[in-house]
């Protein structure tokens, strides 16, 4: 039976859902989904699964769509096979949900009322992870999961390791996924935002039953398997995204709104640009700004004011970058400067003299984090009216 609300024809979707070993939740979440979309548009991924899953769904299999792995091939494999067989049928867009139990099939309407309302978008539910009983290990796996997120996309969402998605089919077919496990559902969301596929959050509910509930993620490994992804995503971002991102006419209206930020203090703005000017100089050449804009995300700094006095470093100013570096750690490592010895500023130079040059470079980028700081603090004073404190 279809929702009376919305119809998952008006978006030309579908419902998959992948399962391993859930069968003790696999029966109610296919026959609620059932509730909500008629069966020939479901189907069902059945990731080699070795408790009773394959007799539960032979009841299921007269009315919707069985794909079968022979053996566990991981929820990535499971849904980048269904996304295929959904674009070969026809498909526009394909809700995810999870087969143990955490989500509401009720909530079906209310992803797809989104959609309809923002046709090509990606809509993702969002989970109240501060509710009681949401285990800690997956609380933390989300916040970690967002921050990273918005490393590698400049996007903010509340809940990225949702499994209960709206994907719009057509943009999936011009991305090469590569990763098979838990980490797809990082890896995919990133990609459509690199294509500028939009998205959009909806509050879900969510129930956490550890008397039904089976969770096949295992920390250890599927953690690391997540990291050296985001890794992977962040190199990639910058060398790639970000360049590419810049030079789209709507992110330079976010880039000079983020520049202004009305809203933001002096302090705040000040801050940014001291913090920047330290890790333009600090001596971690080639990773200033790869270690530099994760910090100014944590540390809610103005990411452009950062970037731009980062850039301090670029190859006109890196020579005397270098010869103030020196003269610092001369200075406090003998208690004297001696200039002539700085003449030849060689690749052989730096090298013999490594301690000096590393000490005074965290020295040099320490007082021009300080002097940056105190000046742009004193000009925005001037010329820049403090926003109010608690704005109405």
């Amino acid at each position: 039976m279809e929702s009376n609300l919305v119809s998952i024809s008006n978006i030309n979707g579908c419902v998959i859902i992948p399962t391993y070993n859930n069968d003790r939740t696999l029966a109610r979440v296919v026959r609620e989904v059932l509730e909500y979309v008629p069966s020939d548009r479901v189907i069902i991924v059945n990731d080699g699964a070795t408790d009773s899953t394959p007799e539960i769904l032979k009841t299921f299999e007269k009315e919707v769509t069985i794909l079968v792995n022979e053996v566990n091939k991981g929820k990535g494999f499971s849904l980048r096979k269904a996304f295929k067989f959904a674009q070969e049928k026809g498909y526009d867009n394909a809700i995810t949900i999870d087969s143990d139990g955490q989500h509401y099939p009720s909530d079906i309407p209310v992803l797809i009322e989104q959609a309809i309302q923002n046709p090509g978008a990606v809509i993702m539910g969002s989970r109240n992870m501060n509710q009681e009983g949401v285990p800690q290990k997956s609380s933390f796996g989300n916040k970690f999961s967002n921050f990273w997120f918005k490393v590698e996309t400049w996007i903010t969402l509340p809940d990225t390791q949702t499994g209960f998605r709206i994907y719009p089919l057509k943009p999936l077919r011009k991305i090469w996924l590569l990763t098979n496990k838990f980490e797809l559902e990082i890896e995919v969301i990133v990609k459509l935002a690199w294509r500028f596929v939009p998205f959009v959050a909806v509050p879900i509910q969510v129930k956490y039953d550890p008397d039904e509930r089976v969770s096949h993620f295992r920390p250890a490994r599927d953690f690391t398997r997540i990291s050296i992804l985001n890794t992977c995503l962040v190199l990639i971002a910058l060398i790639w995204y970000y360049p590419r991102k810049l030079f789209s006419v709507q992110t330079w209206k976010v880039i000079k709104h983020e520049a202004i930020k009305p809203e933001e203090s002096n302090f705040k703005k000040a801050l940014s640009i001291g913090f920047g000017f330290f890790m333009g100089i600090v001596p971690l050449w080639g990773f200033q700004l790869l270690i530099g804009i994760p910090l100014a995300v944590l540390f809610r700094m103005n990411k452009v004011l950062f970037i731009a006095a980062a850039n301090i470093s670029i190859p006109p100013m890196i020579p005397f970058i270098i010869y103030g570096s020196f003269i610092c750690g001369q200075l406090f490592l003998t208690g004297e400067t001696n200039p002539a010895q700085l003449v030849d500023l060689s690749l052989e130079s730096i090298k013999n003299n490594a301690v000096q040059y590393f000490v005074g470079a965290c020295i040099f980028a320490t007082i021009a984090f300080i002097l940056s700081f105190l000046v742009s603090f004193a000009l925005l004073k001037i010329f820049r009216k403090e926003p109010p404190t608690n704005p109405k």
